[in-house]
Protein backbone atom coordinates (compact mmCIF):
# COMPACT_ATOMS: atom_id res chain seq x y z
CA UNK A 1 0.00 0.00 0.00
CA UNK A 2 2.91 2.40 0.59
CA UNK A 3 3.85 2.19 -3.10
CA UNK A 4 0.40 3.48 -3.98
CA UNK A 5 0.95 6.53 -1.77
CA UNK A 6 4.35 7.04 -3.39
CA UNK A 7 2.53 7.18 -6.73
CA UNK A 8 0.16 9.83 -5.31
CA UNK A 9 3.11 11.89 -4.07
CA UNK A 10 4.86 11.66 -7.43
CA UNK A 11 1.60 12.59 -9.17
CA UNK A 12 1.43 15.73 -7.02
CA UNK A 13 5.00 16.65 -7.98
CA UNK A 14 4.18 16.04 -11.66
CA UNK A 15 1.04 18.19 -11.34
CA UNK A 16 3.07 21.06 -9.85
CA UNK A 17 5.68 20.71 -12.60
CA UNK A 18 2.94 20.71 -15.24
CA UNK A 19 1.44 23.92 -13.86
CA UNK A 20 4.86 25.56 -14.00
CA UNK A 21 5.24 24.37 -17.58
CA UNK A 22 1.91 26.00 -18.39
CA UNK A 23 3.10 29.22 -16.77
CA UNK A 24 6.13 29.36 -19.05
CA UNK A 25 4.40 28.06 -22.21
CA UNK A 26 3.00 31.52 -22.98
CA UNK A 27 -0.39 30.16 -24.01
CA UNK A 28 1.12 27.12 -25.76
CA UNK A 29 3.22 29.34 -28.04
CA UNK A 30 6.58 28.12 -26.69
CA UNK A 31 7.17 24.51 -27.75
CA UNK A 32 9.50 23.28 -24.99
CA UNK A 33 7.48 24.45 -21.98
CA UNK A 34 4.30 23.28 -23.75
CA UNK A 35 5.71 19.80 -24.35
CA UNK A 36 6.99 19.68 -20.77
CA UNK A 37 3.58 20.65 -19.38
CA UNK A 38 1.76 18.07 -21.48
CA UNK A 39 4.20 15.30 -20.54
CA UNK A 40 4.01 16.24 -16.87
CA UNK A 41 0.18 16.22 -16.93
CA UNK A 42 0.25 12.84 -18.67
CA UNK A 43 2.64 11.52 -16.04
CA UNK A 44 0.44 12.83 -13.25
CA UNK A 45 -2.65 11.11 -14.68
CA UNK A 46 -0.74 7.87 -15.17
CA UNK A 47 0.63 7.90 -11.62
CA UNK A 48 -2.82 8.61 -10.18
CA UNK A 49 -4.23 5.72 -12.19
CA UNK A 50 -1.59 3.42 -10.71
CA UNK A 51 -2.43 4.53 -7.18
CA UNK A 52 -6.14 3.86 -7.78
CA UNK A 53 -5.42 0.16 -8.17
CA UNK A 54 -4.96 -0.02 -4.38
CA UNK A 55 -6.49 3.15 -2.91
CA UNK A 56 -10.03 4.56 -3.00
CA UNK A 57 -10.73 7.34 -5.48
CA UNK A 58 -12.60 9.25 -2.76
CA UNK A 59 -9.28 9.69 -0.97
CA UNK A 60 -6.75 9.79 -3.82
CA UNK A 61 -8.36 12.40 -6.02
CA UNK A 62 -8.86 15.05 -3.32
CA UNK A 63 -5.34 14.46 -1.97
CA UNK A 64 -3.88 14.75 -5.46
CA UNK A 65 -5.91 17.83 -6.40
CA UNK A 66 -5.43 19.53 -3.04
CA UNK A 67 -1.75 18.68 -2.84
CA UNK A 68 -1.21 20.05 -6.33
CA UNK A 69 -3.17 23.19 -5.50
CA UNK A 70 -1.26 23.87 -2.29
CA UNK A 71 2.05 23.00 -3.95
CA UNK A 72 1.48 25.32 -6.90
CA UNK A 73 0.50 28.14 -4.54
CA UNK A 74 3.66 27.64 -2.50
CA UNK A 75 5.92 27.39 -5.55
CA UNK A 76 4.32 30.53 -6.97
CA UNK A 77 5.03 32.42 -3.78
CA UNK A 78 8.50 31.05 -3.07
CA UNK A 79 9.97 30.71 -6.56
CA UNK A 80 7.99 33.03 -8.81
CA UNK A 81 7.75 35.85 -6.25
CA UNK A 82 3.95 35.99 -6.44
CA UNK A 83 2.17 37.98 -3.76
CA UNK A 84 1.54 36.20 -0.50
CA UNK A 85 -1.18 37.43 1.77
CA UNK A 86 -3.05 36.28 4.82
CA UNK A 87 -6.00 34.99 2.79
CA UNK A 88 -3.78 33.06 0.40
CA UNK A 89 -1.94 31.54 3.36
CA UNK A 90 -5.23 30.67 5.03
CA UNK A 91 -6.47 29.05 1.82
CA UNK A 92 -3.37 26.87 1.54
CA UNK A 93 -3.63 25.94 5.22
CA UNK A 94 -7.28 24.94 4.76
CA UNK A 95 -6.40 22.78 1.75
CA UNK A 96 -3.67 21.02 3.75
CA UNK A 97 -6.05 20.60 6.70
CA UNK A 98 -8.59 19.02 4.34
CA UNK A 99 -5.99 16.59 3.03
CA UNK A 100 -4.97 15.60 6.56
CA UNK A 101 -8.62 15.16 7.55
CA UNK A 102 -9.27 12.92 4.53
CA UNK A 103 -6.28 10.76 5.34
CA UNK A 104 -7.17 10.34 8.99
CA UNK A 105 -10.76 9.42 8.20
CA UNK A 106 -9.92 6.83 5.52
Amino acid sequence: MSTAWLFVGLAIVAEIAAALGLRFSNGFTKPLPTAFALMAFGSAFYLVSLSLVHLPVSTVYPVWAGGGTAGVALVGILMLKERAGVLKGLGVALVVAGIVTLNTSA
